[in-house]
């Protein structure tokens, strides 16, 4: 093997995704209790870039060097590092890298991006492409880089694909599986494809209670079986839906599922609470405009109070006004704009 193959550089732009069907609840490793689908985002990306040496001997520990935004970060070299560690049995050739990792997004911290969704599979896709160097591959296999993602980050399974993905072993889907997301989208209405996403930064303020101890609390929930019936006809109905172009339908759905999100965290033991005033007061805006202008634009929310404003492009022009209305709930006015993508680029 020639030593240029040895060392080299590699670089992968992942974006988020935002779940419609939620994924809430998990067992095993990295195992998700319900299937859920999401829309592939295109502006909010990671951009990860991994310089790398294979070294002959077996390391106990992988060696990682990582910079957040250009700063060194130990706390995520840490994490990355123990991640690396524990996927050895899927990616072998951890125990044989040297890594200096740079990664930057392209939205702020705290946000309402998942940031694990696009850093995580961006990582993933990098360490693929470093094995097909080192082993002279001639395609990475995109299965299994949702597979190594979805053990750093359920919800980057999904961000491999665009611009739908599923994860979760559902009946409405071929090939689904609970291990690795699979793309979704060849079926239904291009209207779907047009999708523009604007996130409404109700508050900055780091979560009072983490996603996974979120996840963590619904083994004890009362309603986890109730919700995880729900979550597979939830996802019968919304394909169904985007495949007959049915927008009432489906925003109906996207806004059930939010708010079943966050009634499954009040039903917690212990309970929690993450929507501040203000996304509430939107929502109530968001539905009022809707009813009054008969514009087919609806909400959803992840784990925290910040809102995604889901619509068909071409109803940008008249979304512009409830947007005016509702830059006075966001935190500094702060709206973020973003659109259905096609997924992951590699750049390097």
């Amino acid at each position: 093997m020639a030593d240029d193959q040895l060392t080299g550089e590699v670089t992968w732009q992942s974006p988020s995704n935002i779940a419609l069907v939620k994924y809430w609840g998990k067992h095993g490793r990295q195992l998700p209790g319900n299937p859920s689908i999401s829309f592939t985002l295109d502006h909010a990306h990671t951009k990860t870039t991994i310089r790398y040496k294979k070294i002959n001997e077996h390391s106990d520990k992988a060696v990682v060097n990582f910079r957040s935004e250009g700063a060194p970060n130990p706390a995520f070299s840490d994490r990355i590092t123990t991640f690396l560690d524990s996927i050895r049995d899927h990616y072998p050739l951890s125990s044989q890298l040297e890594l200096e990792i740079d990664s930057e997004n392209s939205f702020p911290h705290s946000s309402g991006i998942a940031s694990s969704a696009s850093s995580m599979s961006a990582l993933a896709l990098c360490l693929l492409t470093i094995e097909k160097n080192i082993e002279q591959k001639d395609k990475i296999d995109m299965q299994r880089a949702s597979l190594i993602a979805r053990l750093g980050s359920g919800s980057a399974s999904r961000s491999v694909y665009g611009p739908l993905a599923i994860w979760g072993k559902t009946g409405v889907a071929e090939n689904s599986s609970d291990t690795y997301a699979i793309p979704y989208g060849t079926k239904i209405k291009p209207i779907f494809l047009n999708f523009r996403d604007d996130i409404l930064i109700i508050s900055k303020k780091k979560k009072t209670v983490s996603s996974t101890a979120g996840h963590t609390l619904m083994d004890s929930n009362p309603y986890k079986a109730t919700r995880y019936d729900q979550a597979h006809t939830h996802m019968r109905d919304i394909t169904a839906a985007m495949k007959n172009g049915d927008l009432e339908k489906f925003g109906e759905i996207v806004e059930r599922e939010a708010l079943t999100l966050h009634a499954l965290m009040m039903a917690s033991s212990p309970p929690y609470m993450l929507m501040e005033p203000d996304t509430i007061t939107a929502i109530r805006e968001i539905q009022s405009f809707r009813i009054s202008n008969h514009v087919p634009v609806y909400f959803t929310l992840d784990a925290g109070p910040n809102i995604h404003l889901l619509y068909p492009d071409k109803y940008s022009t008249q979304v512009q006004n409830l947007k005016k209305d509702l830059r006075s709930l966001c935190e500094d006015e702060t709206i973020i704009d973003d659109i259905v993508g096609q997924g992951p680029k590699q750049l390097i």
